[in-house]
Order: C-alpha cells, then structure tokens, then sequence
C-alpha cells in the first residue's frame, strides 16, 4: 500500500523537475532526429518503446506517434526552448494528417489531442504566437479527429452505446476513457457528428453514454459481480453481443487475466474521469440536463474514480510504483511486496513505471477537484499523487543517461506477448523505457510546474478551466 507523504508540496519538487526538463530538452531533438534518419529503413512507423536504450518501432496503429509529436510541446510549454516548438509544430503538420481521419483506431485522445490539441492550447493561452494561421487548422482537425472517433459506436442493448477499440464492434476497452477528450474538444469548438440524412449527432451525448458504460462494465465496485469484484478494480476489455447489444464478459488483452487488473488500464481510468469531471465543470446546466444533468453525470464519474484510485493506492508498493498487473504470477514469489517499495530488479515480476506516470495526474487531478468541490479526501489524493511523481522523479526511474533514448525506465508494453525487452541475466522485462511513459510523465510534470510557478491550472480544454492551485 502506497506510503504518502503528507508534507510533500510541489515546490519541494522544483528541483527535480528542472533536471527532468533539462534531459527531455536534450533527448527529445534526439529522438526526433534518430527516426528521421531511419524511417523507412530499419524503423518504420512511429517509436513506441526501447530495446538496449534505442527506441524500436512496432507497427500496429502507430498509436504512439502524437506521444512523440506532443512531447516537444510539452517541454516548450515549461522550458520555452523554441526549437522544441518548431519541431512539434512541423512534425503536427507534416505526420499527424492522416491521424485526424484514422477510421480504424480509438485513440484519437492520444494522437490528436496530443499533437492538435497542445498546439492548439498553447495557441489560447497565448504562449505561441499565431503568425502562420495554425490555429482554424488546429481547430478543424480537432473537430473531424471528435466526429470520427464519435462514429466508432456500438449499441448496447438499453440503446446507449460506447466507442469501440480497434478489435472490433463488440469491444469496449477501458483506455478510451481517455480518447473521450476528442469529443470533448470538437463539441466545445461546436462541432457535431453529421449522420444519415443530415440527422446531428451531439458529441457530448456520446461522450457522456461511453462514460456511463465504461464505468458500468470496465470498473467494479465490490458489489458481488463475480466472486473477484473488489472495488476498483479494472476490466481492460469487456466483451459485448453486437447482434442485441448484450454484455458477454470481461477480458483483457495486456493484463494477465479478465479478472485482475491490469494496472496501466486502471491508470487510464484515473485519469481519464478526473479531466472529465474538470470538463464537465466547464459545461453549462442547460447542455447536462437532457442527458442525465449535472448531478448524474457527476455522481457516475466521481464514483468510478474514486474506486480506481482507492485500489491504486491499496494495490500499489510502498514507493507507488505498481507492478504490470495486480494478479501476475509470479507476485506470489515475491512475499509481502505491497509493505515494500516496488523492485524493478527482481526476477519473477516487471513493474510497470509507465501505468504510475499517468496515475500521477489521475491522483493530482482528482485531488484538486475534490478540493474545489469543498470535499477534504482531496489532500489525500493529492498528496498520493505528489509522493508518486518524487519518486519517478528520481532514480532509478529518471534516465539521465544520454546513451539511453527514454526518460522513464522501467515501464512494460505487452508482457503476455512478450514484446518488451528483457536484457541478459535477466528473468523478466526491466531497464526499458516507453514512448506514452516518458509522455505521461512530461505531462504530470507540467501540471505541477505551472502550479509552481503559479500559472492558469493546465486542463486539456484550455484557458479558463478548472482553476486554481493544489490543495493547500
């Protein structure tokens, strides 16, 4: 169980971050000039995580390509290095196009959001100037980038629905809580999907329905589901009948069984309701009432998260780097595990630094908004979230080693293929890096350094957001 420490404050951390901002400042042009020079030779497509300290490529979705894109926009948010910009910004131009209209993926929220979207943000918040017209070009790739991924819709058979992953139809998968983003953004810039004779189909309904069956299927709540359900605990995938709409069962494909949890899959829960409880903030009462209002939209989301991020912070050593997935194996060779700090060395078990990355922000995020909301378990998360980023922040998870292309080691892809790396001497994956890892932490990072530095509370939909610093 996750040791927090309550004294911890995010100016504790200045430091730390400067020498994280500092290594992404030198690895991040590396990065982008080591696959310029290999594309289409021995490394096609985009970089998704490292062998030996050199990123590889593993051509699927390319669902890592706005990871890469996105991370120079980040640390020119927090370091105004200018060549970072202009690398991101030719790079969203020039590779991201085809991303925008991608039919066959449910990961707009990463590509998009993370590419278009920072561009488009930065732009707002007036940190970029806009002499070359980025911004319509922004906002209308974030539009088509909501509707399409709005399009990918199953019907369940209540007659609500949810985006379905690249599987297929009949597949909902819990990390698209986090694509939900897309939508959000399009129907904020007043988009709308246009469907069969012109019928207009509102992104916020869509938003709101896959938010409702994501929380109803993916997350458990210890109230007898099957004989495993323990509250917050995450299905990675859930299986429907796409003849009458009908779930089947649960299922994974990256964790190790449909009945634990895979914890990069609940990482993205965290998060992915914690910014969309923020988004929902921003939105009027009149918009919310057709679909549920305010309060029942609200109360669904807050109940999903506040589960997920209990069971992180119960199933989760001491330091708050998990382990890749709460029933693997080989834990039980490791004895009392969750009363140490997590062993990335050892040889039955991978952590998964990566999956602790994007739960950060999960934890920071709700701690603030409980916070706003007057409710005092807001320091609690907020404090959880604090102690886990000081860790990730140090060795031996911060790489400052140039040889070695990540930022964040230690972090797992696809353990039952047995995709990651595992170096010689070694029994399981360890010492590598991922492309959403280094993201995930670069974006934690940030969030923390505005509040630092006192600027506007980062959110995804931009200036005016949810406000305010950290719980104080």
């Amino acid at each position: 169980m996750l040791t927090i420490d309550d004294a911890l404050q995010p100016t504790m951390l200045a430091a730390r971050l400067a020498r994280m901002w500092g290594v992404a400042g030198r690895k991040i042009p590396a990065l982008y000039a080591s696959f310029s020079e290999q594309a289409g030779r021995d490394h096609p497509g985009a970089p998704v995580f490292t062998v030996d300290g050199r990123y590889t490529a593993r051509g699927w979705t390319e669902w890592t390509q706005g990871f890469q894109v996105g991370m120079a926009l980040l640390a020119f948010d927090a370091t105004g290095q200018v060549e970072l910009l202009e690398l991101a910004r030719r790079a969203t131009l020039q590779r991201m196009s085809a991303h925008v209209s991608h039919t066959g993926v449910h990961d707009h929220g990463f590509n998009i959001v993370s590419t278009f979207g920072n561009l488009w943000r930065l732009i707002r918040e007036g940190r970029v100037t806009d002499g070359s017209g980025d911004l319509p070009l922004c906002e209308l790739a974030l539009n088509v980038s909501g509707a399409v991924q709005a399009a990918r819709w199953t019907q369940t058979a209540d007659g609500s629905g949810f985006i379905h992953s690249f599987n297929g139809p009949h597949s909902l998968f819990c990390d698209t809580i986090r694509s939900l983003r897309s939508l959000a953004l399009a129907h904020q810039l007043g988009h709308v999907l246009m469907g069969e004779n012109d019928v207009r189909i509102s992104l916020l309904d869509r938003l709101i329905q896959h938010a409702r069956n994501t929380a109803r299927y993916s997350v458990y709540y210890g109230q007898g589901r099957d004989i495993y359900d323990i509250r917050g605990r995450v299905a990675h995938e859930s299986i429907f009948n796409i003849r009458d709409g009908q779930f089947r069962c649960p299922s994974t494909q990256q964790g190790y069984s449909p009945f634990s949890t895979w914890m990069r899959g609940l990482a993205w829960i965290m998060l992915g309701y914690a910014e969309q409880l923020e988004f929902l903030a921003s939105r009027d009462d009149a918009e919310l009432a057709p679909l549920g209002g305010r309060e029942e939209i609200r109360a669904l989301m807050l109940h999903a998260a506040r589960a997920a991020c209990d069971f992180y912070l119960h199933h989760t050593p001491t330091d708050g780097v998990p382990y890749w997935d709460s029933g693997a194996p080989g834990l039980s060779q490791l004895g009392q595990y969750l009363q140490r700090p997590a062993d990335p060395g050892n040889s039955h078990e991978p952590v998964d630094s990566s999956a602790a990355a994007i739960a950060v922000q999960g934890l920071l995020r709700m701690g603030h908004y409980l916070a706003q909301e007057g409710d005092a378990e807001g320091r609690r998360y907020w404090q959880a979230g604090l102690t886990v980023l000081a860790r990730l922040l140090d060795e031996p998870y911060l790489c400052p080693d140039e040889a070695h292309q990540g930022l964040l080691l230690h972090a797992v892809y696809h353990r039952p293929r047995g995709w990651d790396h595992v170096p010689p001497g070694a029994r399981v994956p360890q010492g590598e890096s991922c492309l959403w890892g280094d993201y995930h932490l670069l974006e934690a990072g940030l969030y923390v350094e505005r509040i630092i530095r006192g600027q506007p509370y980062y959110t995804f939909f931009g200036p005016g957001g949810a406000g305010g610093g950290g719980p104080g």
